[in-house]
C-alpha cells in the first residue's frame, strides 16, 4: 500500500463539524483481463450523515473547473463503470452509466456476506483486519480498520465493520489502496456530475434495459452516423475519430473495428453480470 497521507486519527473522523468525509481510493484495474498493465484511476468515496457516493476524481476536477467559471464546458465520461451512491449502512445502489450519447440510472441490491479473519497486518500506524467475500462472480480480500467507524469501502464494498483501506479481487484484476482523507465543512454537491452528467440528467431504466441499451450500442455503435448515410447518391461524409467516413463500406468497417474493441475490453468488476456479444 502507497502511504496513506492526511489520514486523520478517530477523534477528529468523527468529529461533527464535518459534514463529508472523503476517501480517495487509487484504483488499478484491467481493462482486458488477458493485459499485464492495469490502467490507475484515483477515485472518491463521500461520506455524509445520509448517504455515501463513489466516483472518479475526473469528475469532480472537470466540476470544479466548471464552477470556477461559471460555464459547464469541461466534461469527462467515466471509463471503469464505478459510478455509485447509496443510503448510508445500506445495500442498496443506485449505478450510474454513459451509454453512447445517454447518460442512465439503475438499481442494484447487492448485499455482500463477510468471512471475517483473525489475521491482521500493520499498515504505517494502522490496524488493519483481513476480510474475504464473494461478489460480482470474483473472490475478493479486504483490508478493514475497525477503529475508523464506517461500515463502508470503494465502489458496493460495504458491511464490514471499519472501514476498508485495501482491497482486491484474487486474479488481481482490480486493486483498491486506501492513498488520502480529506474532512469537508458541508455536503458535497454532485448534482453536476453524479446525479447528471454535466447536463445530461440520468434517465432512470431498470438492469435489464441497461444490458438491452448496451447490446444496442455493441449492435450498431455508429447508428446515429449510419442514419446520416444518403440513400439516394450512396455517399457519406462524417469523423469518427478523426477519420474521414465516405462510404457505407467504410462505415462497415469500423463498426466492426469498434465492436472488436468492446470485446476486447469487456472485463466488468461484476463478471457474473459480463455480456456476452456475439462474434
Amino acid at each position: 500500500m502507497k502511504k496513506i497521507t492526511n489520514l486523520i486519527c478517530l477523534l477528529i473522523i468523527i468529529s461533527l463539524h464535518s459534514q463529508t468525509h472523503r476517501f480517495i481510493y487509487e484504483l488499478q484495474l484491467k481493462m482486458d483481463s488477458t493485459d499485464s498493465d492495469y490502467q490507475k484511476f484515483n477515485m472518491i468515496l463521500d461520506i455524509n450523515s445520509k448517504e455515501v457516493k463513489f466516483y472518479g476524481r475526473n469528475l469532480f476536477v472537470a466540476d470544479s473547473i466548471n464552477k470556477k467559471f461559471g460555464n459547464m464546458d469541461n466534461k469527462h465520461v467515466d471509463m471503469t463503470g464505478q459510478i455509485v451512491k447509496r443510503k448510508i449502512n445500506t445495500f442498496n445502489n443506485e449505478n450510474f452509466i454513459n451509454i453512447k450519447f445517454g447518460y442512465y440510472s439503475y438499481k442494484t441490491n447487492d448485499k455482500i456476506t463477510w468471512n471475517i479473519s483473525k489475521e491482521t497486518k500493520q499498515i504505517q500506524d494502522y490496524t488493519l483486519q483481513k476480510a474475504t467475500a464473494k461478489f460480482g462472480g470474483r473472490d475478493w480480500i479486504a483490508w478493514f480498520n475497525k477503529d475508523i467507524p464506517f461500515n463502508e469501502g470503494p465502489f458496493k464494498f460495504s458491511g464490514l465493520p471499519g472501514l476498508i483501506f485495501e482491497i482486491y479481487d484474487t486474479k488481481k484484476n482490480f486493486i483498491y489502496n486506501l492513498i488520502k482523507s480529506q474532512e469537508l465543512p458541508s455536503i458535497y454537491p454532485t448534482d453536476d456530475f453524479l446525479e447528471s452528467n454535466f447536463g445530461n440528467k440520468a434517465i432512470p431504466i431498470t438492469e435489464k434495459q441497461k444490458q438491452k441499451l448496451s447490446l444496442e450500442f455493441y449492435n450498431d455503435p455508429f447508428s446515429f452516423e449510419r442514419t446520416n448515410f444518403s440513400k439516394t447518391n450512396n455517399n457519406l461524409n462524417i469523423n469518427i475519430n478523426g477519420k474521414e467516413i465516405h462510404t457505407i463500406d467504410e462505415l462497415n468497417s469500423q463498426t466492426k473495428n469498434m465492436q472488436e474493441i468492446i470485446k476486447k475490453y469487456n472485463n466488468p468488476i461484476e463478471i457474473d453480470k459480463a455480456i456476452h456479444y456475439k462474434n
